[in-house]
């Protein structure tokens, strides 16, 4: 999140202002910010559970909708409860404190920045609640449903509140200058990272690599991708958290680089198989647009143009690796297209963010070799953090309730098995 510039080298990026309540609100930026809020939720429900919905078998429909709408108000409530408080509160350089606990002091009258903290507080719980949904599609079809709620509080608060401070809170990833506009770090590379840990402690679906696991109805899947571009106007230009050339251009560039991993994944499809799909293009739509997030108010349009090409190139390979070299069940490619383009966003922040390099220059004047290693520190400290904590996790709720539905469960179907109810009657 872009904010002014208030804790040294920490923010050169620009991430993290002070409260102040002495200050007005300034109304074209509230506007904004509210409009982005609406967009970047609309991003979960409807966008992310029709586009996985679709990618599932028809007997899981119902099930992978039911987890994103209640992995919605699930997250909303710990939010209020002390999620934001220990995420953006001043704490210390790993986690914030609990003076705003249940929103304690956090009014009409509040700003931060430019925008009223509660809007502020708001927008940034759409994107707790976007992050453990995106999990879903690494264990999808085969978790139970009280697995899925257990393992999603403790997630947030273990994996997502942590992180989110250490980058965007005033945390030691900020004070060491990491870059990450609108969650590359944070977002991509966190879910990413724990839906490969939960596919390859869960285990593989029954029929995995066969024609029985294919998407059920590809329509459902596009209509979901296309509210997931529109959104993501409001997941990269919000974070500008200004109605200013910021935001215009974080979403320029969120729209170039859409379209770059859609057609360079596409184009890849057709000279590898044979035939352009369209769960291809929109699969190359979403990697552009994981891949620009850490880097969209950092860089100009030619180096989104790049970044979208390398998307496509690089989170296409990674899929068919995973899938079918490695054989890891990651059920929607969460890893090879968020955890992957994540990583390649950040460290691609550390070139194209730099003002020195013609028409594919950004606005930042930073000193590349010395910005890719903090950029590199940032992945890996993310990755290795939550790998560890996610499996610790996925390893206490089995104790608890177990993780996965027995062979006859996954076979008559999670929509039955978990929730008694059928996504068609037909």
């Amino acid at each position: 999140m872009k904010r002014p510039l208030t804790l040294g080298l920490a923010f050169a990026a620009g991430l993290v202002a002070p409260v102040v309540h002495a200050a007005e609100a300034n109304p074209g930026d509230t506007a904004w910010i509210l409009t982005s809020t609406a967009l970047v939720l609309f991003m979960t429900i409807p966008g992310l559970a029709l586009f996985y919905g679709g990618l599932v078998r028809s007997k899981n429909v119902l099930s992978i909708l039911m987890q994103c709408f209640v992995i919605t108000s699930l997250v909303s409530m710990l939010w209020l409860l002390g999620g934001y408080s220990l995420a953006f509160g001043e704490g210390n350089a790993f986690i914030g404190n609990l003076d705003k606990l249940l929103f304690a002091g956090v009014g009409e009258d509040s700003v931060s920045g430019t925008v009223p903290e509660i809007g502020f507080a708001l927008f940034q719980l759409t994107f707790a609640i976007i992050t453990p949904a995106l999990i879903v599609g690494g264990f999808a079809e085969r978790m139970r449903f009280s697995a899925v709620l257990l393992f999603t509080t403790g997630w947030l608060l273990l994996v997502y509140v942590p992180i989110c401070h250490w980058v965007w809170g005033g945390g030691w990833l900020a004070e060491l200058g990491v870059m990450d506009f609108a969650g590359g770090i944070v977002v991509h590379i966190t879910a990413g990272t724990a839906a490969l840990v939960a596919a390859i402690m869960l285990g593989k679906r029954r029929g995995f690599m066969e024609s029985a696991l294919m998407p059920h109805n590809m329509t459902l899947t596009i209509a979901g991708a296309g509210m997931l571009w529109v959104g993501w106007f409001g997941f990269n230009g919000g974070s500008a958290l200004a109605a200013n050339g910021d935001a215009a251009m974080a979403m320029f560039v969120t729209h170039i680089s859409a379209s770059a991993g859609a057609f360079t994944w596409l184009v890849a499809e057709w000279l590898r198989y044979g035939k352009p799909s369209a769960l291809g293009a929109v699969t190359g739509m979403v990697a552009g647009l994981g891949t620009i997030t850490p880097a969209s108010g950092f860089v100009g349009p030619g180096g989104a143009l790049v970044i979208g090409i390398l998307a496509g190139i690089i989170c296409f390979v990674a899929t068919n690796y995973l899938k079918r070299t490695l054989r890891i069940d990651d059920s929607l490619d969460v890893f090879p297209v968020h955890g992957v383009g994540g990583i390649l966003g950040t460290l691609l922040t550390g070139i194209f963010a730099s003002n020195a390099l013609g028409v594919f220059s950004g606005q930042q004047e930073i000193e590349i070799g010395r910005q890719l290693g903090v950029q590199a520190i940032g992945v890996g400290a993310a990755l290795v953090y939550t790998a560890v904590v996610t499996a610790v996790l996925l390893f206490v709720t089995d104790r608890l309730v177990g993780n996965r539905v027995s062979d006859e469960e996954e076979q008559q179907g999670l929509d039955i098995v978990s929730h008694n109810e059928r996504g068609y009657d037909l």
